[in-house]
Formats: C-alpha cells, structure tokens, sequence
C-alpha cells in the first residue's frame, strides 16, 4: 500500500524542528527499538532522516516507511540525550497524523478506530459498560475455561495478548462523579483538581482513591470535575490529533471552571500530555491562551508533593523497593528525583536502583497491543533488571506501567508486589500517627 509524495499541509512536520538534528547518533544509545533490532532506520536519527525526506519529496508514503515510524514506542528517551534539543515527539505525532489521513486503511481498521478513539475512549460511561462486560468475562469462568480448554489458541494473537494484559478487573470503578470534592484533614492549605483519567479509574481505582487521601492529608481541598474526560495521549500517538484536541478544550474549560490552583494527575502519561495542550491548541486562537495557563498548573502529583511542606507522619513500611521510571514522566515532564525523595522518606523502606530504571518496559500506551513481540522482549529485560534487585515492592507512577509489571511479574513469577508510589504513602499515612 503506498500513498503519493511527501506530506500533506495540516500538521505537516516541522522543517525548522527536523533540521535540528546534527545527526550525531547519540539517541542511539537509548533508544529501544535500535537496541532491539540494530537497524538505522528504527532509531530517532534514522526516522528523522525518513520524515525530512518525504518533507522533501524524495520518497512516498510506503509499508516501509509506516512500519519504520509504527514500531517507535515514543518513549521520547531520546529527547533526554539530544543535545539539539530535538523535538522529536512533535515530529513523530505530526508524522502519525500524516499516516493516519494519507495512508490507506482496511474496513476493520477504519471501524476499530472509530470504536476506539470515537466511541470508547472520550466517553466514560461506555468504558464502565465495556470494563464491565470485562469483569464480568473474568468472574463468571468463561475466562478460565477458554484457557483451560485451549480455545484461547485459536483467537487471534492480538486477542490472545489482549485476554493475558489486563489484570482482574475491580468490583467497583472510580467515578469523578462521586467525588466532587475531597475535604482536606485538618486546615485547608491548598484547592486542586485531580485529573482522574480513564484507564486508571477503570483498572487501578485504589490508587486513584490513595491519591485524594494523600492530598487531603497535605491540607488540599480537592475537586474531581465531572465534565473531565480523557487526556488524549492516546489519540495523539496514533494520529488521531483533531479528536485529542477536543478533549483538550474540554478538559481545560471544566478544570477553569472548577477554578483550582493546581491540576494534579497520577498517571505520568496523562500528565504530560496535560503538560503539552498548548502545543496541541497552538492553532486555535480561541484556546491558545487558556491552554497555556492550564499547561502551568499542571503538577504531576509527586511532584506536586515534593513542592509543598509535606505532611510526613508516616508509619513504618519494612520493605525492600525499586522504582521504574515511566517515560513521559521521566523525559518529558523529567521528573525523576521527586518519586525517590517520597520513597525514601518512609521509614522502614530500602530504594534499591535497579539497571536503566528509565528504560521503556515496553507497555507504551497500546504498543503492547500493536508490537506485541517486540513489547515483551522489553518487558523481559526489565524484569531481568528488576530480578537483580531481590525487591519486594515495584513501584511506578503510570497506569499502563502498572499493567505491564504486573504482567512481567506473573510471567517470571516473582514474589514482588507492584505499586504506584501513591498507594505506598497512602499505606504509610495509615500505619502512622497523627496529622
């Protein structure tokens, strides 16, 4: 399948962002996929050269190149050691954009996409009705039996991977309806919003319930805005940009509405794709400015922890822990000292490094879905890593990490338990004294 030459006008590539690569190769070394498969045109420096190529004309919009530019994880490490200062998540964001417009697509992709990005993901209800029929799937047996049975061989491999990924699904889901707002315990210090997200409300809602406690106890009186709907990380990977900007909108009217100091989100994925809404609305006169001012009170909320006098009566938590870097946490919003400074403040907890904490585990959105081989071998080396530490809790800060550990967890069966670093200082704040 091969669309003509070059790029289309709407979103095209940054000319002026391509040419800040100086092709020094030092991206190389960090990126996932290179080290994987060795192959040029599967490092940031190759794909570059492939996006200023069609920029250029030169080649066509083939399988090749679609593959090239679909296997990246968009793990954005590379951005952390250019030393150009490489806009390359814009770049491969516009490039997807490109390939989702230009680059023809199959009747079941068309419809998945639009079940997907359309139907699914901006409404939350209907993710409840889907998560549902999910738990529903796992408690009733059908699950164990298609495993036991065999039958799960025979669907197909993104399926299969599908069924193996998601962990038990909760009784009950985290609902920003139900919880408008959060009192703070003791004296009112600060007003937030709490960016609750969809798969964290749906899959891990015990850590979305563990973050209003933590901020409570540091004297926030907290909003949960109904009208918030997803962040649109996952539109904007796979191209899907005018739809991510229409959550953006309205995201940022219900959060002004709600008129707080501060946007904090759990999730580091979430966070940094709140963090960059003035880069998405940069063309909407209309939002451009409402997006800045939103983009600035984004906090990520370990970060917004280690910014305020932090309420510190902790328990003691005997435990040995390591701590995975999530990538849009670390490169993008680069956040790394502040989940350690909270770790180590518990008494009773040993952080013990585990080898490249901030090496992609291989969930990366929905690549595990999408690069399901490729994704485990990732997954397989971090587990490795995180062997060597001998720790008995694994924490993180990013729901699709959350899965993926686990997963890595079972698959290796170790005896470790995986945690967001929130539930760790919920836990803490329990097992103490006092305010």
């Amino acid at each position: 399948m091969q669309a003509g030459l070059g790029f289309d006008d709407l979103d095209r590539p940054s000319e002026e962002f391509l040419l800040e690569c100086v092709h020094c190769g030092l991206c190389l070394l960090t990126c996932p996929t290179y080290s994987l498969l060795g192959i040029e045109a599967d490092s940031p420096r190759g794909r570059l050269y492939l996006m200023t190529s069609m920029l250029d004309r030169k080649i066509a919009l083939t399988n090749r190149f679609v593959d090239h530019m679909r296997l990246c994880l968009l793990c954005r490490a590379c951005e952390s050691t250019c030393p150009s200062g490489v806009k390359y998540g814009r770049l491969m964001e516009a490039v997807r954009g490109q390939i989702r417009r230009l680059y023809g697509q199959s009747a079941l992709e068309r419809f998945t996409r639009y079940m997907v990005f359309k139907a699914l993901l901006p409404n939350q209800r209907s993710l409840e009705f889907l998560f549902g029929i999910s738990r529903l799937y796992q408690r009733t047996g059908l699950r164990t039996a298609m495993r036991r049975s065999g039958l799960i061989r025979f669907l197909p491999r993104q399926l299969r991977a599908l069924d193996e990924y998601i962990p038990p699904i909760p009784s009950q889901f985290f609902k920003a309806r139900e919880h408008p707002l959060t009192k703070p315990k003791g004296n009112k210090e600060h007003r937030v919003g709490f960016f609750s997200g969809c798969v964290m409300s749906l899959i891990f809602p015990p850590v979305n319930q563990a973050t209003l406690n933590v901020l409570a106890k540091n004297g926030c009186e907290v909003v949960t805005p109904e009208r918030q709907k997803c962040c649109g990380a996952l539109h904007i990977h796979n191209g899907e940009l005018e739809i991510a900007r229409q959550l953006a909108r309205t995201n940022i009217d219900a959060f002004e509405e709600a008129d707080v100091d501060y946007v904090v989100s759990n999730a580091g994925g979430c966070g940094a794709t709140l963090k960059e809404y003035h880069d998405l609305l940069r063309g909407d006169p209309q939002y451009v400015s409402k997006a800045e001012r939103f983009s600035e009170k984004v906090r990520d909320v370990t970060e917004f922890l280690n910014g305020i006098n932090l309420n510190k009566s902790f328990g003691r938590i005997d435990a040995k822990a390591t701590y995975q870097d999530p990538c849009h946490l670390a490169h993008v919003q680069k956040i790394k000292d502040q989940p350690r400074t909270l770790i180590r403040a518990i008494p009773g907890v040993e952080l013990v490094e585990m080898k490249e904490p901030d090496r992609c585990c291989g969930s990366a959105g929905s690549y595990w879905f999408t690069n399901n081989d490729l994704s485990m071998k990732l997954l397989d080396s971090k587990m490795a890593n995180i062997a060597t530490t001998k720790a008995d809790l694994v924490l993180t800060a990013n729901p699709p990490c959350l899965m993926h550990l686990r997963l890595g967890v079972a698959r290796a069966e170790m005896n470790a338990r995986v945690a967001h670093v929130v539930e760790l200082l919920d836990w803490a704040y329990r097992s103490g004294k006092g305010e």
